[in-house]
């Protein structure tokens, strides 16, 4: 699999250590089975950023750490030029470019992310998270899935929601898409 997840599994596994927990407190406070919770340690399974945002709000590591690897050091402002953000590919569909990952103490966690177009036919994989998030769609067209319900949204469409829902998003017309993400 990716090295970028292989290296997020292993600041998982070294988060655990440090805080001496078994893979079944981590699990319990994910909401997941402890079987998933190895799997994704293991770094052989994709991680999604909805649990990556659990374990840094339970136990009050920053997202970034876990998914890029620095800790934040700017308390006053930082600045993310165009293009220059901390990335993560979690799979070869969807990318992460954090926009504030060197700032401490963030009370929310704004990302661009890309989404390759895919099998437009298949189901879409939901996740959930605690907090809220709000989407800007900067380019494309894409199908964002809350629960049952699919919402479209083209350029410049927004949308704000409750994160604990199950929710998730795919490309469409065969076109990336992107957008702003801010996790609340």
């Amino acid at each position: 699999m990716d090295e970028q997840i292989k290296q997020i599994a292993i600041r998982l596994k070294g988060l655990r250590d440090v805080l001496d927990l078994t893979t079944q407190d981590v699990a319990q406070a994910c909401g997941i089975s402890e079987e998933k919770y190895i799997a994704l340690e293991s770094g052989e399974q994709d991680i999604p950023v909805s649990i990556l945002h659990q374990i840094s709000l339970h136990y009050g590591i920053d997202l970034s750490a876990l998914m890029f690897g620095d800790e934040p050091r700017m308390n006053a402002y930082f600045l993310t030029r165009k293009g220059k953000g901390a990335a993560v590919e979690r799979t070869k569909a969807y990318k992460y470019q954090s926009l504030a990952a060197g700032f401490m103490n963030r009370k929310a966690d704004p990302f661009i992310v890309t989404v390759e177009p895919g099998n437009e036919s298949a189901p879409v994989h939901l996740n959930s998270h605690p907090g809220q998030e709000f989407n800007l769609v900067i380019e494309g067209h894409m199908m964002l899935q809350i629960g049952d319900k699919q919402l479209f949204l083209n350029e410049g469409d927004s949308i704000y929601f409750d994160a604990n829902r199950p929710h998730g998003m795919k490309a469409l017309d065969g076109k990336r898409v992107q957008f702003l993400a801010i996790i609340i």
